[in-house]
């Protein structure tokens, strides 16, 4: 009987006891395929010995410090590396153990921000819905997923306020081009903020990329810059959540850079440090970070093990091994193959609906009937019992339900790393084929 408090109190979890590349190693022997780095995190796939090497240094030189003491060369160089050439105009990182605890931090700063600059008015937050930020309390408020809401829904903050997401493929309808959908998402946003108050709104946060909740969505051009419009002209700030899409996994360092904008606060974490030791930052633009240095000059938040001397050097390690050997250009050049490898397997699949993403973060969505787009029961447990099938396969990939509204529909999300192949792509599509057609099949 295991005494950890697993996921799941009624499923039996094989043990891993092995990770080299994609693949994994089991106890009992067999391997499998880590096709989505768990969530999309372990963009360096498994066993990088430079990590642990940097690792290994660093708890052997100085494991710990408290951050109202002391800083430490890890962390100094990690932010150098992420901000020292100020991209967007972020200037300061602030590490934290989780993408969870810096969207947290982000929303703090936030408010801070407007109470340093003499606007303690503002204490509203405007989010989508369908979309999701985190499980801590702050995060979970502006997340727009009522399933992972639920049991906490009446304890959640009261000044957080949700509009529609940015999701053609399911709310655009044939008659409106995407220009017009932009728009009209626009004059809700623009609606939402003077129903609320235009002097009350903190800020805006959006995931560039939908991950998790929705599997891989990305904005109709003109969507980011359009909402960057409207927070600018009412004096609220644009937080952007990347932690599962950033740091490379769509193509570019930050996927703002596909957006024609830039946030004033934005959280990374899971490829950050690919999964090597917990870590989380927040990126802070220099326009926020001045009203702070004018203002009260410390941020009143902290954690014990923030900024932490051994993740920031994995960390660190990470990134040098992302650029020294050019993987966020490689992501471009793979996710291509990626994407028609999937096609090529499910362009003509009648429980298919959809393939979409951008590198190597993609997703298929799938449905009971193709021609009505209408999804499988959520009874049916499609996204539970494909991830199942799919490991009895020798297949590791992400699953999620509620991808239309929360409650409704089902996707499967493939990340594989940075550093795979092409023949990588190609046996995850067969895998994956196989393992849907007979999870479907049962369905």
């Amino acid at each position: 009987m295991s005494h950890v408090l697993h996921r799941s109190t009624r499923q039996t979890f094989d043990r891993a006891v092995r990770g080299e590349g994609l693949t994994i190693t089991l106890a009992d022997g067999r391997t499998v395929i880590d096709a989505s780095g768990g969530a999309a995190v372990a963009c360096l796939g498994h066993g990088q010995q430079r990590v642990v090497d940097a690792m290994t240094r660093q708890a052997s030189a100085l494991a710990y410090v408290h951050t109202s003491f002391f800083t430490c060369e890890a962390a100094e160089a990690l932010a150098d590396t992420l901000v020292g050439h100020e991209p967007g105009g972020l200037s300061h990182a602030y590490f934290v153990s989780s993408g969870s605890e810096a969207v947290e931090a982000c929303m703090k700063m936030a408010r801070q921000y407007f109470v340093e600059r003499g606007e303690p008015d503002r204490v509203h937050f405007i989010a989508r819905r369908q979309s999701y930020h985190g499980n801590t309390f702050g995060a979970l408020s502006v997340g727009g997923h009522p399933a992972r809401r639920g049991f906490y829904e009446p304890m959640l903050m009261p000044h957080v306020s949700h509009v529609s997401p940015c999701f053609a493929f399911r709310h655009k309808p044939a008659h409106e081009t995407s220009a017009q959908y932009v728009a009209r998402l626009a004059a809700e946003l623009e609606a939402e903020f003077q129903r609320v108050g235009p002097g009350r709104v903190i800020a805006f946060i959006a995931e560039p990329v939908v991950g998790a909740s929705a599997g891989c969505v990305a904005a109709e051009p003109g969507y980011f810059a359009a909402m960057r419009e409207v927070c600018d002209r009412h004096g609220a700030l644009l937080i952007l959540d990347e932690i599962m899409g950033g740091m490379g996994r769509c193509g570019t360092m930050h996927t703002w850079e596909q957006e024609a904008v830039t946030p004033d606060l934005q959280a990374v974490a899971k490829g950050l440090g690919a999964g090597y030791l917990p870590l989380g930052a927040m990126l802070v633009s220099r326009r926020v970070m001045t009203a702070l240095e004018q203002g009260s000059g410390a941020f009143a938040h902290g954690h014990t093990f923030q900024a932490h001397p051994v993740a920031c050097a994995a960390a660190l390690e990470v990134q040098r091994i992302i650029a020294e050997e050019d993987l966020v250009a490689k992501v471009r050049r793979l996710g291509a193959v990626l994407t028609s490898a999937l096609r090529e397997r499910f362009a003509n699949h009648p429980h298919v609906a959809d393939i979409r993403g951008r590198g190597l973060f993609q997703a298929l969505e799938f449905v009971a009937d193709r021609d009505t787009l209408a999804p499988f029961a959520a009874s049916a447990q499609l996204a539970s019992r494909l991830k199942r099938v799919a490991l009895e396969h020798g297949l590791a990939v992400y699953p999620s339900s509620g991808t239309i509204d929360g409650r409704r529909g089902d996707h499967v999300i493939v990340a594989p790393p940075y550093n795979a192949t092409g023949d990588d792509m190609a046996r995850i599509a067969e895998r994956l084929g196989v393992a849907v057609d007979a999870t479907v099949v049962a369905s």
